[in-house]
Parts: C-alpha cells; structure tokens; sequence
C-alpha cells in the first residue's frame, strides 16, 4: 500500500515540470514573426524611396525619397551658368530667365521604376537575400524658360562688350595709311543653343560665347585728310595761318568722295589758268584741230608759253578781240561751275610792245577769311580747278560732264580725251608728278608765282583708282621757294597716291627727281612735240617718229 502511493507520488511530480521546450519554440516563432513585420515595414517603408539607378536630368537620385530627388535636381539645375566673352566671365542666374523644371513629371516617370520590376513578394525575398534590383532609369530633363528675357540678357552683353573696329590710323613720316584694329561682335544665334544645353547639364556650366569678326575698319578719305594735315605739321607749314596756307581738292573719281581743305580760298592761278582756256578754246572749235592749232594748245599746256595762251584767247574773241575772248573764257569758266576763278588781263609776255589792258572781274565768293592777296586779273581755287577736271574726265569716259553742259555738241567724248591727252604730256617731272611712281599716267597743269605754287590733274593708278587732285601753298613773303614749296606739294602727292594705291606705296620722297624739274619743255630732250607732230591721241607718238635732218 506504501509502495503504491510512492508511486503515484512520483509520477505527479513529473506532470507538473516547466514547458521550456513549447515556450522556447512560440518565442522563436513570436520573434521569427516580428522580424518578418520588421522586415517587412522596413520593405514597406523602402518603397517610397526610388530605386536605385535612377537618374532625372542627369542627377543621381537613388534611394531618395520624392520630396529630397527632387530637392537635389532643383539645386543643381539652379546653380549659374557661366558665361566666357573671351576672358570675361559673367553669370547667368536660371531664375532670371524664368527657368522652371516640371517636377511632377519627371517625378512620375522616376517613380514608375518601381512598378517595373518584379513582383512585391519576389521583391521582398530579393530585399531578405540581400540582393535588391536595380532598376536603370534616366529621366530626361523637362523644363522651360522665358526665351524674351534670355535674348534681352544677351543684348545687353552685346551692349557691354562687343567692340566697333577701331579708327584707320596713319603714318606721318611713310605717308601710309593703316585700317584699324578689327571688331568683335556677339553671335546671338549660336550663342542660344549653347547656353540652352548648358542650362539643362548638371556638370558642365559653362558656355564660351561665339564671337563675329565684324573685320578691320574701313579706310575713309577723312584719314587721308588728317594724314594730309599731320604731314604739314610735321613740316612746320600751318595748314591754315595768316601768313601760310595749303589749299587742297581732292575727288575719288569712282566714288565721289572728297577732300575740301581751304578749297574754297581765292589764290593766284598763274599758267594753271590755261585750262580754263584749254577748255573754252575746245568749246570754238567747229573741227577737228589743225596741226598750227594743236601745237599752238601743246606749247601754252605743256610749255606754259603765254603768248601761245594769248593767242588761243584773242582766237576765242574772234580772232581779234583778246578782251572778247576773256570775257568769253570767264562767262564759260562759270558757267562750268568755277565761280571763283577769271582772268581779266592778258598774261604778261615781257615785251616792250605788248599793251595792258582789262576787263571787269565777274562776282565771286571766295571763302572771306583767309586773304593771300591773290592776282586781281587771274584768280582760281584748288576745288575750281578739281571741278573743272572732274567734267573733262566726266565727259572723256561716260559722255557727261562737259557734254551733259552743253548739250548741243559744243563738246565731243573725243575732245575731252584729247584734252587729258595733251595735259598727260606735261611731264615737269615736280609737283604733283613728284609724289608718284615714275611713268604714271597723269594729266595736269601746274603753275606758280612769287608766293604761290600749285598743281592740278588726275592720277591714272594702274589699279583704277583714279582720282583728281589739286594743291595750292601760299605763303606770305616776296619769295616762296620752290625748294620748300615743291616737297610739300610733292608730299601731298604722296600722301593721296599711298591713300589710293595702298598695294604700292611710297614710302619715302623719290629721290630721283631733279632740284629744278625737267631741264627743257621743247627741243629733243624735251617734252613738247615738234610743230605738225602733236598727235592728240597720243601726245608722245613724235618720240617713235624719225627727225629731219637738214642736208
């Protein structure tokens, strides 16, 4: 009976032992279970994060949530760009310009890398493992800009830095002309497709604006003008004293551009009256020139003979009447436009039988303030002189000038060409011919007294260019040198011939010109053809002709 309730005693102590096993195991499976919802929120959490691998606009936005993707591309697309004009930086500020990025839409396509992957269970067994995907996505920038207010920044950058050629410069001791430093100007239009790629890169910002060569400035006759002025100060001969005077005309023949400097002044004229007269006499002539009325033109042109000018004069007044053919020489003179130029009196021949005698000055409005006490019976200016020239040449080349005057035949194309070819003889070899290369072409008379020395033709450039010129000194003294007067002339000369023929300037005085020109006009040294050789056409068609010899 004893054993048997021991028994039983033993056994009810063995039912009543701690479940540790039971507990152990619903622990773990209570932590397992946990650990899933831990697991699992975190997966649920990760989910409003984007992947990784996603990009928008260039901007690595893995693993951000929304709000801070689109806080990091906003704040790089906002920084500035730079801008480079050459070395000058500047910066443009995406806000000034209105730049916007369509956040929505660029977040909704980064946000769609979630929805195409895998399966959200596939997705959180790949998180468990340790192995989540990634999804490659680059998200294209989406933005716009206010394109009015970029195209107004950029003009005023234009404003602020482009730069106009610089003035054509000269050379007073080469008597040369250069072109200014050349201009740069902004290319708006290339320069918009840079800076619009530069807005929308998050690395590179910066844009080397396109720049125009807008080129070397032009060269204008106003820098032959000044150089022409610069060179007379450099010789110490004020251009316009009370007591010196340069008076210059010069005209682009292919332009009409001029040089009007004291052009308007009243001066002596000396012999380059006689184209005033050459001019008339052609207007009388009823035929083609005999060889006595050739030669007779020839020998007062190119030799400045006065009694050869006289008599062209008194056969202009009718054979006669010298005092008729001033009258008709002025009356023609200014006419033709010269109003400021007219002989009144013969030229003085220097014989003992030769009578004095005048006529009235016309009306004339020289400019009033200067006064270098010209001829009272034989006065001009350098612009009449220019202005008569360009008729001629006018009329020699386009049938206008001369012959637009008088319509009515008093003048021929011939005519004119054979007034420039006779003057093209004058070959003094001084002067205005002084300040050319030997051999070209120019037509002129020249003529000078004891205070003035002038010059006037047109220069045949081989290029083209040709222009009309002509020049005056003055100086107040009982003698003005030829050996001043003549080298300043001669550097005008230069000056315009350098302006005109750039490709072949001189860049210094000639020094092969004799001190006191050509040492005869007539005889076989000389330039005057022989009487019955003076071909109009060809004024040194007698230098290829054989000489009589008398036997």
């Amino acid at each position: 009976m004893t054993s048997s309730l021991s028994g039983l005693g033993t056994r009810r102590r063995r039912r009543q032992s701690f479940p540790i096993l039971p507990i152990l195991s619903a622990l773990m499976l209570l932590a397992a279970v946990g650990m899933f919802v831990y697991e699992l929120v975190g997966f649920s959490t990760r989910q409003d994060r984007l992947p990784a691998g996603v990009s928008v606009a260039g901007v690595d936005i893995s693993g951000l949530t929304p709000s801070e993707a689109v806080a990091a591309w906003e704040r790089t697309l906002s920084r500035p760009v730079t801008l480079w004009y050459e070395d000058s930086p500047m910066l443009l500020d995406p806000a000034a310009i209105g730049f916007r990025s369509n956040n929505a839409a660029m977040l909704a396509e980064a946000r769609s890398a979630n929805d195409a992957g895998a399966q959200n269970w596939i997705r959180f067994f790949n998180y468990l493992m340790g192995q989540e995907e990634r999804s490659i996505v680059s998200v294209e920038l989406s933005a716009s800009y206010q394109n009015s207010l970029l195209d107004q920044f950029m003009q005023e950058v234009s404003r602020r830095y482009d730069r106009q050629p610089g003035q054509a410069g000269y050379d007073a001791q080469t008597l040369t002309i250069r072109p200014g430093p050349g201009g740069r100007q902004l290319d708006i239009r290339r320069a918009l497709p840079l800076i619009d790629a530069a807005l929308r890169d998050p690395v590179n910002r910066s844009v080397n604006l396109p720049l125009a060569d807008t080129g070397a400035s032009f060269i204008t006759i106003d820098t032959l003008k000044d150089l022409i002025v610069s060179y007379l100060d450099s010789q110490g001969f004020i251009y316009d004293g009370q007591t010196t005077l340069a008076s210059i005309y010069i005209m682009d023949l292919e332009t009409g551009e001029e040089i009007n400097l004291n052009g308007d002044v009243a001066v002596s004229a000396a012999s380059t009256m006689k184209v005033p007269i050459l001019i008339d006499y052609y207007r009388t002539l009823a035929l083609a020139p005999t060889d006595e009325e050739a030669f007779l033109m020839a020998n007062s042109l190119l030799c400045s003979n006065t009694s050869s000018s006289n008599l062209i004069m008194q056969i202009i007044g009718g054979g006669s009447d010298i005092f008729k053919g001033l009258a008709d020489v002025d009356a023609n003179t200014q006419y033709l436009g010269a109003r400021n130029t007219f002989i009144t009196a013969p030229f003085v021949i220097g014989t003992g039988d030769q009578q004095f005698g005048s006529i009235a000055a016309p009306r004339t409005a020289p400019n009033p303030n200067f006064n270098t006490r010209p001829d009272p019976y034989n006065q001009t200016t350098a612009e009449d002189l220019g202005t008569l020239f360009g008729m001629i040449y006018d009329c020699a080349n386009y049938g206008s000038g001369l012959m637009a005057a008088y319509p009515d035949g008093e003048y021929t194309q011939n005519e004119c060409r054979q007034m420039l070819e006779l003057m093209s003889g004058n070959n003094l070899l001084r002067l205005l011919q002084g300040g050319i290369p030997p051999d070209t072409r120019i037509s002129h008379k020249n003529g000078w007294l004891e205070d003035v020395h002038g010059d006037a033709g047109i220069v045949f450039p081989p290029n083209g260019r040709n222009y009309v010129i002509a020049v005056f000194v003055w100086e107040d003294t009982d003698f003005f040198s030829f050996t001043r007067a003549w080298p300043l002339i001669e550097g005008i000369s230069r000056a315009a011939w350098n302006y005109f023929s750039p490709e072949t300037p001189l860049l210094a005085p000639r020094g092969d010109l004799p001190q006191e020109g050509a040492a005869a006009c007539d005889g076989p040294n000389g330039f005057l053809p022989p009487f019955g050789q003076v071909n109009l056409n060809d004024i040194n068609a007698w230098r290829s002709q054989p000489t009589e010899t008398s036997g």
